[in-house]
């Protein structure tokens, strides 16, 4: 059972408390984007199992047409075993995603550390191509090769997340600065506005940012959509919402949430005294 510190970030243990998670969103006007828990599994069975999970997800969402959609990481399904067990269980979830019976479920592809950017761009440039844009890419401003990477994604259906970057990389390779890091960020932002024809996807919880992305909006029309985490700035979330912009929020739930919860507390001090205040309270 997750305690309720932890309940603020990880939306229960089942599809079903996830679910429900969604529907309260929904009718605040925030969209939601599912992720079961869980990652870096060097066994096929893991891997396939949790693929299978996302499959019958995708079939409940359709069912309860609801505002939100799924996003898998690629270690989850299978990247650790071997590319063809990755792209095989993708393909499973995208098919059924945007299948033939009326199922139209977005599918979003999150970005894990720089070994596996190259396949997972592979991958999502098939079948960005294959749907003609029922998927998306998450990207990371901290990467030093982005930009490039950008260039490659402009052109293409779909839509691209937009994150600072949560892995501790190599200097040789990433900025490491926050400064650094903030300005690669808008720099990276200012791009995808002006050369997207739309699908830019502002994955930060900086107002910073987010303003940036309003005044890019009125510069360039761009269509756009804010996207923040489960348990941080959820009024802000709500409030955004309502204003008119587009906003999902990034719901995980699972049986492995403990792991999740603890990088949440530690990456942001905010995090760890609401934490705290919680357990002292």
């Amino acid at each position: 059972m997750i305690p309720p510190i932890a309940n603020n970030f990880v939306a229960g243990e089942t599809p079903e408390t996830a679910i429900t998670h969604v529907e309260e969103l929904n009718r605040q006007g925030v969209g939601a984007i599912l992720n079961l828990l869980g990652e870096h599994y060097h066994e096929r069975a893991g891997a396939d199992e949790d693929a299978d999970a996302y499959v019958a997800l995708v079939e409940e969402l359709a069912e309860r047409d609801l505002d939100a959609c799924v996003s898998v990481k690629p270690s989850q399904i299978g990247l650790d075993v071997s590319d063809e067990v990755f792209e095989e269980n993708l393909a499973r979830i995208v098919d059924c995603a945007s299948g033939a019976d009326g199922r139209d479920c977005f599918v979003w592809i999150d970005m894990e550390d720089h070994e596996t950017t190259d396949v997972t761009l592979d991958a999502y440039e098939r079948h960005a191509v294959e749907t003609d844009g029922d998927v998306g890419l998450c990207v990371q401003a901290n990467l030093k090769r982005t930009p490039d990477d950008l260039e490659r994604l402009a052109p293409l259906p779909g839509k691209v997340r937009l994150v600072k970057g949560a892995y501790d990389e190599p200097k040789s390779i990433a900025h490491t600065k926050k400064a650094r890091v903030d300005e690669a960020y808008r720099d990276c932002l200012g791009y995808m506005f002006e050369h997207f024809e739309g699908g830019v996807a502002v994955g930060s919880h900086d107002p910073a940012m987010i303003d940036l992305a309003s005044d890019l909006h009125e510069e360039f029309g761009t269509d756009y959509e804010v996207q923040m985490l489960m348990g941080v700035r959820e009024d802000a979330q709500v409030e955004l919402a309502a204003s008119g912009v587009e906003v999902n929020q990034y719901v995980p739930y699972g049986a492995k949430w403990f792991q999740y919860f603890y990088r949440r507390v530690r990456e942001r001090k905010e995090n760890a005294l609401f934490a705290l205040r919680a357990v002292l309270g």
